[in-house]
């Protein structure tokens, strides 16, 4: 597999690297197991100060370091900076927070002492997309290291200066050699890497295709995963929401990342007594956007990662149309250099499309009309994944039906689906299984070991 820098807006290689050979891959799996048995016993305090540095790091170089990303991912520098931010404020959020979260949990015991005391597991693998190229693995990796692990990144295969840029600032940061190392393998090294005894566990953010085959890989050894999948979540809107507002919240949220994000709302579900005007307004707007060299502060969608995410896209903007959707605008390639997509609404979608049964990454909204409440749970609920989802309502007694009946990991109402380090992260269905951030994360990869000490004579048995 090519591990190589390509810039999505003008679709040429900007540098090439070469994968590790077996063996230096192997001395990177010795590095991270002998680095754990040093690292473990360092103190929450050490650990918060390296992640509370990395942190600083990634604020005080966040022009560089969000160009880089802009470069390999094509994702707006407006985009990119937010990003960097993001990961600067998950580091010091867990490196104030982790101790509290990692604290043992005593039990109500008579005659003993009772707690949880909560463990590191050792090397993690984290397996880690290339469309928010670094919060993916700051996510994973604040809170991981925070708990004691080691981490051991393989990140896409298209973002390597940046997989290789977050090792050296953790490294800057402080952190011990073989604490956080990046490994520039190929996906068929993945397997090798989860049967290695020295790695304990695996978490991948990806598609269901590559979460199904980490998940055997993981089973088969008995090893710790938690799997972040691919998400086609329902924007949900009804009469007496505030409809400026909901169309505003429409538009940022399907053209986050260029639209190539998993919690991007992608189907939007309207009332029937609303939807003509909605869709009109969406439309309008959806126009109204600049698509463009992503570099320049004043474009609001820059390219998709790759020409095969354009031809992906086309395919099934195509065969959703062909299958009987109404086209509201955009809809083709742009033709220009570079790989670009229009922001395109399709309404009336088909049962049987892709439209109807796969997710789209990439700036097009799909447009449901839905009779009453009843319908509108119905349709949302008509899909293999359950990442998150919103609702745009006023109505307390549809708020609490929208939370209880719509099967998401996440349901946010009258805001958009997003990922923040206090709040937790993670579906269901198709979308994957485990939870990030909050609390989850820092307890995502340890042993929760019983502890039982007894303070007066007890029976056996």
């Amino acid at each position: 597999m090519v591990i190589a820098t390509t810039n999505p807006a003008t679709g040429e290689e900007v540098r090439r690297f070469e994968a590790l050979t077996a063996a230096e891959l192997d001395r990177k799996l010795a590095l991270a197991a002998e680095a754990f048995g040093g690292y473990r016993r360092t103190t929450f305090a050490q650990r918060s100060d390296w992640l509370r540095r990395a942190g600083e790091i990634f604020t005080d170089e966040v022009d560089a370091l969000g160009r880089l990303a802009t470069l390999e991912v094509g994702k707006t520098l407006v985009s990119s900076l937010t990003e960097i931010r993001k990961c600067a404020a998950g580091c010091r959020y867990f490196a104030e927070h982790a101790e509290a979260m990692l604290a043992d949990q005593t039990w109500p015991v008579d005659g003993a002492e009772v707690y949880t005391r909560y463990e590191p597991l050792g090397p993690v693998l984290a397996i880690m997309p290339w469309n928010f190229p670094y919060w993916q693995v700051v996510r994973f990796a604040a809170p991981a290291l925070m708990a004691g692990n080691v981490g051991l990144l393989k990140h896409a295969s298209s973002v390597p200066q940046v997989a290789l840029a977050i090792e050296d600032v953790f490294h800057r940061a402080g952190f011990p050699d073989g604490v956080f190392q990046t490994l520039l393998i190929g996906s068929d090294a993945v397997a090798g890497v989860i049967n290695d005894d020295r790695v304990r566990a695996v978490t991948l953010t990806g598609s269901e295709l590559a979460g199904r085959q980490v998940a055997a890989a993981a089973g088969r050894n008995i090893k710790t995963s938690v799997l972040e999948l691919g998400g086609s979540d329902a924007f949900i809107v009804m009469p007496s929401a505030d409809l400026d507002n909901a169309v505003a919240n429409a538009v940022t949220s399907r053209t986050l990342n260029n639209g190539q994000s998993c919690i991007n709302a992608k189907r939007f579900i309207v009332h029937a007594d609303i939807a003509e005007e909605f869709e009109r307004r969406l439309v309008q707007r959806m126009q109204a956007l600049t698509v463009g060299e992503p570099m320049d502060e004043q474009t609001d969608v820059g390219p998709l990662s790759s020409a095969e995410a354009v031809a992906t896209i086309d395919r099934q903007v195509r065969d959703t149309v062909a299958a009987g959707g109404r086209l509201l605008t955009g809809g083709k390639p742009l033709g220009t250099p570079g790989s670009f997509y229009p922001p395109t609404v399709i309404a009336d979608v088909p049962d049987g499309s892709p439209g109807h049964r796969e997710e789209f990454f990439g700036p097009v909204a799909l447009l449901w009309r839905a009779r009453d409440i009843d319908e509108a749970i119905r349709i949302a609920n008509d899909s293999t994944f359950g990442l998150g989802g919103s609702a745009w309502t006023r109505d307390r007694a549809e708020q609490q039906r929208f939370v209880t009946e719509v099967e998401t990991g996440m349901m946010y109402i009258n805001k958009f689906t997003e990922s923040t380090p206090q709040v937790p992260f993670g579906g269901v269905k198709n979308s994957g299984y485990g939870r990030e951030l909050a609390q989850f994360g820092p307890r995502s990869f340890v042993n929760a070991k019983t502890v039982w000490i007894a303070t007066a004579e007890q029976p056996g048995g």
